[in-house]
């Protein structure tokens, strides 16, 4: 038999068409895998690939060799992943915000490669890079290695925090200093990524959205906030200072103070529409699961912040505040 072009590659390749094509499911003939090896110009006898099979499995890989009927077929048994695990992970690629929608797809390219090219295709029905708001700032998937790596090293970091303007434009906070801090946790809640740290200026524990830091740099002074972060319950301070809403889905229309965009642009993306009513104020249109801790979403922001739409929306808020207001107006009679 003639050798081909790559016969170096045999191995190689066999162990690609067989990790490809092949799973529980879905199996080839001896006659299928001569023909696989021949689009990649390679040549081989059924004696040799037995052979190579025997080293594949020394390398973990197992093959499996079935009869059907008078056919024997040959497939791979087992793999590091799981298809179960594979969509876990893509679901996970999906909700995170702090991934970008460019390296979600991605990530995601790479994750199909743990099944074979059948169990993709499953996946692909599965695989919609969705209408969920993502990050815009292609650098956080290389800021939170920054962050571990600062955290390894015991080392403080400095970086540029930014916010949302009323234009959507990124603008540099504080006049575009650099915030110093010790970095000594991440943080993913809520489909953000938070960088937990202590500021040695204030003498405070403070989070940061990785996704709003930009020029980050490891610097070779030590962490402070030992003592601070030595019983520091992280379960506990996340509930206390995130979380959101679940409820009825309803459009609802919210008058704001143009200062207050970017909570807005964080919350329900960049691509909302903002419509000017005045020089100072302006207003959104979005689809809220309306809740008891939506408006208390909706105190949190002040005076600056106000439900104009639907009557029914604005009605069911003042019946919650004033049996908020009530509850507290008892209370303190009984003082």
């Amino acid at each position: 038999m003639p050798r081909g072009s790559n016969q170096k590659f045999k191995f190689t390749y066999l162990t690609k068409i067989m990790t490809e094509k092949t799973d529980d499911e879905h199996s080839l003939t001896m006659p299928q895998i001569l023909d696989e090896l021949k689009k990649y110009e390679v040549s081989a006898e059924r004696k040799s690939i037995y052979e190579d099979f025997k080293d594949m499995e020394r390398f973990g890989i197992d093959i499996i060799k079935e009869q059907k009927g008078r056919e024997t077929f040959y497939h791979i048994a087992g793999r590091e992943f799981e298809l179960a695990e594979v969509k876990l992970l893509i679901d996970a690629v999906q909700s995170a915000k702090f991934i970008t929608q460019k390296k979600s797809k991605l990530l995601i390219s790479k994750v199909k490669k743990f099944v074979s090219e059948h169990q993709a295709k499953q996946l692909q029905r599965q695989i919609v890079i969705n209408d969920r708001v993502k990050t815009m700032n292609e650098s956080v998937y290389y800021n939170v290695d920054d962050i571990h790596t600062a955290i390894n090293q015991n080392r403080k970091i400095k970086f540029k925090y930014y916010k949302w303007d009323i234009d959507k434009k990124l603008v540099e906070r504080h006049g575009g200093i650099y915030f110093v801090v010790s970095p000594w946790a991440l943080l993913w809640d809520d489909e953000n990524y938070y960088m937990i740290a202590f500021d040695d200026w204030d003498n405070k524990i403070k989070h940061y959205r990785v996704d709003k830091m930009m020029y980050i740099e490891v610097g070779k002074d030590e962490r402070a906030g030992k003592e601070e972060f030595k019983n520091f319950d992280m379960a506990k301070y996340s509930k206390a200072t995130f979380g959101m809403y679940h409820g009825d889905k309803t459009k609802v229309c919210i008058k704001f103070t143009n200062h207050m965009c970017g909570v807005f642009i964080d919350r329900f993306g960049k691509d909302t529409i903002f419509r000017k009513t005045d020089e100072n104020h302006s207003e959104l249109v979005v689809d809220i699961n309306v809740s008891p801790q939506f408006f208390g979403w909706i105190f949190s922001l002040g005076n600056d912040v106000e439900i104009v739409s639907p009557k029914e929306v604005v009605n069911e808020l003042r019946e919650y505040t004033k049996k908020f207001m009530l509850k507290y107006e008892l209370i303190r009679g009984e003082l």
